[in-house]
């Protein structure tokens, strides 16, 4: 069977997202919602699919969209997504899944209440390099996981409006963070303490965020991201028997480092890809013929701990939030 995707917003990362659908096996766009039903039908038209709305209930009420992908900025993830959910449809919601703890918590009590589908686009979890990586981990190459250290980050300039409006969830971490977090929670699990500091811009979003992760073993990570700086956009993972050395950019998936105490030389995983979200994309279609309702690689308690490590941190460096759930 192939799943029928309904997309909920035209921009960018919906471009990129269906573009690497029509590589997926197992899936194809059929319809498209945008807040201008002319942005809809000319998105729609580009990438052939048949139905073109300006409502996400006419969205799903097309009886040809299997699921839906929730593509809008980031304050506008929790609407439609939970309407989704209310009517029984499979839903993919882009990274971060929402803007509040509250929000986020909310989509995934709808969607176990409901027992419906509901993933977040953590889509570089899927990549083959990162599985590679994290099978290279649960191998002991490197021994216990001590400490994650990863940066993200460049400088976006003030005209650069995702970046630096609260209304559309700006700032450095909501947007970047969850490439550097999210691998720290991949491989450490949910953390014990949040610690943040940070500086501001003038809209008052997150210019920069440093992150200092405990967990009750006592491993710890060192994070960071920033839309001011040029950052070294890489990673780190040490452990009591090696070390990883992740290139960056650390969520382009394309080579990583393994030192292993006592080995003279250092082995390197290449395995780049294009279109790389096809990966989590043919994830979710094996999820839907299985009758999964949450993904067993990025289940909906991730999400949770995202966003609390999120919350946590732009309350302690005062950052200026959009309310998603009100």
């Amino acid at each position: 069977m192939s799943v029928g995707w309904g997309f909920v917003g035209t921009g960018g990362i919906a471009r990129t997202v269906a573009r690497a659908l029509e590589l997926a096996d197992g899936g194809e766009l059929v319809a498209v919602c945008s807040r201008g039903a002319d942005r809809a039908r000319a998105f729609a038209d580009e990438h052939g699919a048949a139905g073109a709305y300006d409502d996400v209930a006419a969205l799903l009420a097309d009886p040809a969209v299997d699921a839906v992908y929730v593509a809008t900025t980031h304050p506008q993830h929790h609407a439609p997504a939970r309407a989704a959910l209310l009517a029984g449809t499979p839903v993919l919601v882009e990274k971060p899944m929402t803007v509040t703890a509250a929000a986020t918590r909310d989509l995934v009590a709808t969607a176990r209440e409901r027992g419906v589908f509901c993933m977040e686009a953590y889509w570089t979890r899927f990549l083959p390099l990162t599985r590679e990586l994290l099978d290279v981990v649960a191998s002991g190459a490197i021994g216990e996981v001590l400490s994650v250290h990863a940066d993200l980050g460049f400088p976006a300039p003030e005209s650069a409006r995702r970046f630096h409006d609260p209304a559309i969830g700006g700032g450095s971490l909501l947007d970047l963070g969850p490439y550097p977090v999210g691998l720290a929670l991949t491989l450490l699990g949910t953390p014990s303490a949040v610690r943040a500091a940070g500086s501001l811009t003038r809209s008052g979003v997150d210019r920069q965020v440093a992150l200092a992760l405990s967990w009750e073993s006592g491993a710890v990570a060192a994070l960071s991201t920033t839309i001011a700086a040029h950052a070294s956009s890489r990673a780190w993972i040490e452990g009591d028997a090696g070390w990883i050395d992740v290139d960056a950019p650390l969520h382009s998936g394309r080579r990583f480092t393994v030192h292993r105490r006592g080995s003279a030389e250092p082995e390197v995983r290449e395995n780049p890809v294009e279109h790389g979200h096809r990966f989590m994309l043919e994830h979710v279609h094996e999820c839907l013929a299985a009758a999964r309702t949450e993904s067993p690689l990025v289940p909906l308690d991730f999400s949770v701990d995202l966003a609390d490590v999120f919350e946590q941190a732009l309350r302690q460096v005062g950052a200026a939030r959009a309310d998603e759930l009100g």
